[in-house]
């Protein structure tokens, strides 16, 4: 496509803007700003002006019923046996959601490079590893690793794993891929640029994942692997168990196409989402949409009702996944404070929020599944998210766990 085309449709979806910062840039400054355009999914950037009539649906919410701790006790050596057996066979894969960077802990790196140590170097990448490493011990066997990294941080993502060796981890299991990005829009839907050369992007959120594996040509990868399940998880929670026998055991032998791993909530109130059904199908609700006569209810035990919160790690069916892959996952639009140049090309960061980002969730994807296994661990030794300097979910909040799990650093 040339500048003349590209400037043409530009004009027709109403970016005049962006098109005269394109014509007026010299010429081999053009390349970057073109490949932007031409990834551009109009029906994205414009989905702004049909939200706003938007009605939400009548929704039909149910309890979903989990394999709690209980169960996992009374059944722990078959749910093993089947989730090694599968591990052994080559079957299960894990993908690391890594796309961040760690400006909210103070940190201008990828988040995985959090040195969380006191008395010793322990980076997050490196805990996660040394997590998965468990269980490669324990099966005696590799388990393929992708790491999703964003054009912000895949450089330095890969570099920190080659200056470690990989945390010892075998490098032929790894390979990094790149989160699709989407362009951002003020409240009126015109195009926000951060350089003369380049539009605001950010990354198409959690729940595009597979889709960003697609496009990185790793469904090859994964088939000829002879994949068959797909434990997805994010890199904040420092204690989570990766490639869990148990867990991958329990959702092969439920016969479900999805499993999640839970926690059982403290209060009504916590903001997590919660694991139900809605409209016959497996479903997470936000905190902030359960109704509260939901969120209170009690069974005769007198636990929660919807007592399940989900904790970003999942197992799917990697059959499903090119199942639903041609299929559009709902498209969130998110308020944000965005950076951007002005007509003068000066950068402006903004105190409040002052346009759109567009993601995705893998909570629709888990919508998408026809069922899906809640699997309850404990909380004080699989759930220890680090998401701020201090306070709850953070780096003070992991290192109280770190100790309570015996892990040094």
């Amino acid at each position: 496509m040339d500048i003349i085309e590209i400037t043409k449709e530009l004009n027709t979806h109403g970016q005049d803007k962006v098109a005269e910062r394109l014509v007026a840039l010299p010429e081999n400054q053009q390349e970057k700003l073109v490949r932007q355009i031409e990834a551009i999914d109009w029906n994205v950037v414009e989905s702004i002006h049909n939200a706003k009539n938007e009605r939400a649906a009548e929704k039909h919410v149910e309890p979903l019923n989990a394999v709690e701790i209980k169960d996992i006790k009374e059944n722990k050596e078959k749910y093993m046996s089947a989730g090694l057996d599968a591990i052994k066979n080559g079957k299960v894969a894990a993908v690391l959601l890594a796309g961040g960077q760690g400006t909210r802990l103070g940190l201008d790196k990828p988040k995985g490079t959090l040195n969380v140590g006191i008395h010793k170097e322990l980076f997050l990448f490196e805990q996660l590893i040394n997590n998965i490493m468990d269980v490669v011990k324990l099966a005696d066997a590799w388990v393929p690793l992708y790491i999703m990294t964003s054009e912000k941080n895949n450089n330095d993502t890969i570099t920190f794993f080659e200056e470690h060796n990989y945390f010892g981890y075998d490098k032929n299991y790894v390979q990094f891929f790149i989160q699709n990005m989407v362009p951002s829009v003020d409240y009126n839907g015109k195009l926000y640029m951060e350089a003369e050369d380049s539009l605001s992007m950010s990354p198409n959120g959690n729940g595009g994942w597979f889709l960003s594996m697609i496009y990185a040509g790793l469904d090859k990868d994964l088939r000829e692997r002879r994949i068959e399940w797909v434990n997805v998880f994010a890199v904040d929670n420092i204690l989570q168990r990766i490639a869990d026998p148990g867990f991958v055991g329990a959702t092969i032998l439920s016969g479900c196409e999805c499993g999640s791993k839970v926690v059982r909530k403290v209060s009504p109130d916590e903001k997590v989402g919660v694991m139900c059904r809605v409209n016959g199908h497996p479903s997470i609700i936000e905190y902030y949409e359960m109704p509260e006569e939901l969120a209170t209810k009690r069974r005769e035990d007198g636990e929660l009702e919807y007592g399940f919160g989900v904790i970003l790690n999942y197992l799917f069916s990697l059959n499903k996944l090119f199942e639903i892959a041609d299929r559009n996952l709902p498209l969130h639009i998110v308020e944000k404070k965005i950076p951007y140049i002005n007509d003068d090309n000066e950068l402006v960061k903004p105190d409040q929020p002052n346009g759109y980002k567009f993601e995705t969730l893998v909570l629709d994807m888990v919508e998408m599944m026809d069922d899906c296994i809640p699997y309850e661990v404990e909380r004080d030794h699989e759930f220890a998210p680090i998401k701020n300097k201090t306070g709850m979910d953070s780096l003070e909040s992991a290192r109280e766990l770190l100790k309570v799990n015996g892990i040094e650093f």
